[in-house]
């Protein structure tokens, strides 16, 4: 089965690529957001492979997955005329939690018999407007790195991108009273220059931009893992350090409170309940390795790979049929 689909969440496409299928991602000369082509810093099968845009136009497919609003049009003139939807299966990838006019946001393809809308948290579905859209839920999945705690530095790993840009939404002020308490380490694109603009010295926030191969080992190291997002899709790098044996801090928004269960780590929306906590991890690495035993075996059960791919499986049979 061919399936079409663009390079636009690189740990989200890493597991629904380990499915048995050919997965066709879009490329172009420049490798631009809409043809990004195959990941480099994520491991792909080579089932993946690049197609240029006039190669699509004969290119044979049973799915299209859409991600982006954008994408609608655009893969019916690279396929030649040929409609997602209607002349090929089509779904509808939603990662985000909705924005804007929370909770009447209106989801762009609200309303439409030609697809199906698919949510990658339940919290997601009940937040976006969609209409008579048919909706499903699919849950993420995890490409299993293994279990390498070793919490052998008395640090928070903290993975967010652009956290100067997206501010409060990522809830980047929290970060200096939180740094007062446990030293950070915040991994991700743009986070250059974080520590001097919130006014942190240097020992106190670190940060780096890491190839995920590099990322996993980095983020096993550090004491525990600071989720301080206030409003955002589930963040694949929060069930990431579950899988590493991380244990985990979060505050209790979007999705964190189904997916971080009793045991696993302290999800509150007190910041200084997680600063307690981040103390006795501190204080006590036996109970932070326990709690992060805890935090692995409850990803594994939820966001494992196997289920993960069943429930895609599921759905592509049904959409096509």
């Amino acid at each position: 089965m061919n399936i079409l689909l663009w390079h636009v969440h690189g740990s989200w496409t890493t597991a629904f690529v380990q499915g048995p299928h050919t997965y066709v991602v879009p490329v172009t000369p420049g490798r631009d957001p809409d043809g990004l082509g195959r990941a480099r810093t994520f491991v792909w099968p080579a089932s993946v492979r690049e197609a240029a845009p006039a190669e699509l136009r004969e290119t044979p497919f049973d799915l299209v997955v859409l991600q982006r609003p954008h994408e609608l049009g655009l893969a019916e003139r690279w396929l030649g005329g040929r409609r997602p939807g209607r002349d090929v299966p089509a779904v509808y990838l939603e990662h985000n939690a909705p924005d804007g006019d929370v909770p009447n946001t209106r989801h762009p393809f609200a309303d439409r018999a030609d697809l199906t809308i698919v949510h990658v948290t339940h919290f997601n579905r009940l937040f976006w407007d969609c209409g008579t859209t048919r909706t499903e839920v699919i849950e993420h999945g995890v490409v299993d790195p293994g279990h390498r705690y070793t919490g052998r530095l008395e640090r928070a790993a903290v993975v967010v991108n652009e956290p100067l840009r997206r501010g409060r939404y990522t809830g980047t002020d929290l970060l200096p009273a939180l740094a007062g308490t446990v030293p950070l380490d915040v991994f991700g694109m743009g986070t250059d220059g974080l520590a001097d603009r919130l006014g942190l010295p240097h020992d106190r926030c670190r940060t780096a931009d890491l190839p995920q191969r590099e990322l996993h080992t980095a983020m096993a190291d550090r004491r525990m893992y600071l989720h301080p997002v206030r409003w955002t899709s589930l963040g694949l790098s929060l069930l990431e350090a579950m899988h590493l044996g991380l244990p985990v801090l979060a505050l209790a928004t979007t999705e964190a409170v189904e997916a971080v269960p009793d045991g696993a780590g302290t999800v509150s929306n007190r910041p200084d309940v997680l600063a307690r906590a981040a103390r006795l991890y501190l204080a006590d690495p036996a109970a932070a390795a326990a709690d992060g035993a805890r935090a692995r075996q409850a990803a594994l059960e939820r966001y494992g790979l196997k289920r993960f791919l069943d429930d895609w499986e599921r759905l592509i049979t049904e959409v096509r049929s």
